[in-house]
Parts: structure tokens; sequence; C-alpha cells
């Protein structure tokens, strides 16, 4: 069984598991399978707002599709986000993830 369909199944047990459905968007990522990992990241944003780590790998997968805009917009949600659930390192990251964005 592949990680895909372990994760689907834990899934289907929990869909509101975010850790699960943040790890099967990773794999998709891996795999280029972009709109799914986008799916399942918003998917965890709209469940889980508070899933920090979420808002980083969603703007970095927004850079991948070309999606700038959006990726600027993930990133600075996720800023605040951070800063209101007191995750400074997420939060630094976020900030540095979208500095490069803007400047790159």
């Amino acid at each position: 069984m592949s990680r895909i369909e372990t994760l689907k199944g834990f899934l289907t047990q929990d869909p509101k598991d975010s850790f699960s459905r943040y790890a099967l968007a990773l794999e998709y990522a891996k795999l280029e399978q972009y709109e799914d990992a986008r799916r399942e990241l918003e998917t965890v944003k709209s469940n889980d707002p508070e899933y920090v780590a979420t808002y980083y790998q969603l703007g970095q997968l927004y850079q991948k599709m070309s999606l700038p805009h959006e990726a600027e917009k993930t990133f600075r949600t996720g800023i605040v986000v951070a800063g209101k659930t007191g995750d400074s390192h997420t939060q630094s990251e976020l900030a540095a993830a979208l500095d490069a964005l803007l400047t790159g």
C-alpha cells in the first residue's frame, strides 16, 4: 500500500485529521500533483485555520503553480495566524518566504 493510500485510509476514518491531510498534500506535491496538493492544503486551512504549517506549504505550492498573488496572500495570512497562536518560529519562516517572494 502506498503512502497516499495509507493517508487516504486515515482520512476515511477521520476526515478532519489535519496531520494526515497535510501529509497527503505533501505526498501529492512531491509527485507534482499540484491541484491535488492544493485541494488538501485548502481543506486543512478551512477545517483547522490554526494549523500554521499549512500556510508555508500552501504559499510555496502557489509559487510552483505560478500564482504569486495567492502565495503572497497566503504568507501574509499565515504570519497573522502564527502571531496569534504564538508560533514565532513559523511566523519568521513565513516572513522570510514573503520577503523572498517580494524581492525575488
